[in-house]
């Protein structure tokens, strides 16, 4: 039997997917949700770090498996094909939620200069650094919305640099475990502003759910009482409540199929059963992630975009951001370490912008709890990896260690790009994402830079050895990946226009972070939200005149 047309497909439940299900369900559209995972929480895997830390790259277990997916990646002059749990694929969750479900849960706002890079800093050779086509005080209320439609602690009032706000956050912040104190004493020496980092986690209760406990087990993990605050547990069941909205999880998009006048009209899939499938639709929204958006994309061809949907232009996939993540570690003589998760509570943005010499920056923090499986890493240059001495340290170290960490805002380049490789294909037989090119260099120095405010801070907070992470050249694009359809008022050199909206395809939406232009000094998450919803207000006004229907 044939499925049921529908108004709306939305392609991944993830932190944009979700809140698009949501808004255009609650509007009146009938809505499908495709997820390529299935609903998973805290009982599929409790707090076991062994299988987090084997199933993905990312230290989760709510990845891609092993078995049926595949990408390729340069490594020198050749091409490799990698599975989930090496670095070099850039893993995506699967699952509802996707990565809201094991997030650290950062909430920041970007700042207004992050959406003004060129204007603030001019060109960059080599890079393809532009301003977005909307500003702060456009996205502003659809922060808002995010903040408290899904829940934020925090409290931006003790931050000098946080951007202008018509509301504060719906939740106090978290207090400052150990590290925290010790951290924020220091940065006051100092002459820096450090404040509570902004969470989505529940610091109270709030939206029917529990507060955050404060176990150890938070980054990676799905939360035990379900205080963390994704996607998964706010706006889709928020979606299904109408009765507009059907999930179909593990469900695998091949392509947007397209008609004679190059609209799309649905997707072709493949179902839990490995059932190939069509699902007809008015309009569909993408939001499978930076790599797996511009995946899908590419491989949605039509006599009038043969290389792909969007893509006349050659830039659907090009820009591939992330964040090269840099910092440095400390060793203390007392205690740091107290079991108070997430483990993350101080932050400072004194470094984000006004840097001399340099074009942006980044934000720092203390980091996330480390548990004893990914602590075997974190070692002074020039230790033991192996044996009595690597055993040591772990035994004598864990409690004293604390590091300080920070994402670098990227500069776009034009060859760091997701393709799709023309021979491997995945368990389905969809060709597979080929990822390549590198960081602009431009991005190390900042990394350089903020490394050397991380160490320095860490001395002053008493630590008697540090040393410093610096990020290398490699190609960024992992958790926080952004930029492959980024948005612009220009269809030679962006995807989609101001609204998500493919340039090509007047019913064809974007809604993650492929959209972003640039992608920051901060985990990108709240703004990928904020798009949502942006997104969202755009369809629903057009849905009203009638211009998006069949």
């Amino acid at each position: 039997m044939a499925n049921k047309h529908v108004n709306a497909i939305v392609v991944g439940a993830g932190a944009g997917g979700g809140v698009v299900a949501k808004e255009l369900s609650e509007a009146g559209l009938t809505v499908v949700l495709f997820e390529r995972g299935r609903w998973q929480d805290y009982e599929d895997h409790d707090h076991d770090e062994l299988i987090s830390q084997r199933i993905t790259a990312l230290g989760n277990a709510f990845g891609p498996d092993n078995e049926r997916y595949r990408r390729v990646a340069q490594r020198g002059d050749k091409w490799v094909t990698v599975p989930p749990n090496e670095w070099a694929y850039n893993n995506n969750a699967a699952c509802m939620g996707g990565g809201t479900l094991s997030y650290g849960a950062m909430a920041w706002r970007f700042m207004p200069q992050d959406f003004r890079m060129k204007s603030t800093y001019g060109e960059l050779a080599g890079s393809t650094l532009a301003d977005w086509p909307l500003t702060y005080e456009d996205l502003e209320p659809y922060y808002e919305k995010a903040e408290w439609e899904i829940g934020v602690s925090g409290d931006d009032s003790q931050n000098p640099f946080a951007p202008p706000r018509r509301k504060p956050q719906p939740m106090p912040p978290f207090p400052f475990n150990t590290e925290g104190r010790v951290l924020k004493a220091a940065a006051l020496r100092l002459g820096y502003h450090p404040f509570p980092l902004p969470m989505l986690r529940n610091s109270v209760s709030y939206g029917g759910r529990p507060k955050c406990r404060r176990c150890r087990h938070c980054v990676g993990f799905a939360c035990a009482v379900n205080a963390k605050c994704g996607t998964q547990n706010t706006v889709i069941p928020q979606a299904l409540a109408t009765g507009n909205c059907e999930v179909r999880t593990q469900s695998v998009v091949a392509e947007i199929l397209f008609d004679d006048r190059g609209r799309a009209t649905g997707v072709a899939y493949f179902d839990a059963q490995d059932q190939g499938q069509i699902q007809t639709a008015d309009l569909v929204v993408v939001a499978g992630s930076a790599t797996e958006s511009a995946r899908l994309l590419l491989n949605s061809k039509h006599r009038l975009f043969p290389q792909g949907a969007g893509n006349n232009h050659d830039w659907v996939g090009r820009n591939l951001q992330g964040h090269a993540y840099t910092g440095a570690y400390g060793l203390f003589p007392e205690v740091m370490y107290d079991d108070i998760g997430a483990g993350a509570t101080v932050g400072l943005c004194d470094f984000n912008h006004g840097n001399e010499g340099l074009k942006g920056g980044g934000m720092l923090a203390n980091e996330f709890i480390r548990l004893p499986y990914l602590f075997t890493d974190r070692r002074p240059p020039g230790s033991a990896r192996w044996g009595l001495a690597h055993k040591d340290f772990q035994r004598r170290q864990f409690k004293h260690l604390t590091s300080v960490k920070g994402p670098v805002q990227e500069m776009p380049v034009f060859d760091a790009r997701v393709e799709i490789d023309p021979v491997v294909k995945d368990h389905w037989g969809i060709p597979v994402a080929r990822l390549s090119g590198s960081r602009h260099e431009h991005d190390v120095e900042i990394g350089h830079f903020l490394a050397d405010k991380a160490e320095q801070l860490l001395k002053e907070a008493g630590a008697t050895q540090t040393w410093k992470a610096p990020p290398g050249m490699g190609l960024s694009g992992g958790q926080h990946q952004a930029g492959t359809c980024r948005m612009g008022d220009d269809p030679a050199t962006s995807v989609t226009n101001r609204y998500g909206q493919l340039h090509e395809i007047d019913n064809l939406f974007v809604a993650d972070g492929s959209l972003h232009v640039t992608n920051g000094g901060f985990n990108p998450v709240l703004t990928i939200m904020a798009l949502g919803y942006w997104v969202s207000d755009y369809i629903k006004k057009e849905w009203q005149s009638s211009r998006l229907r069949s």
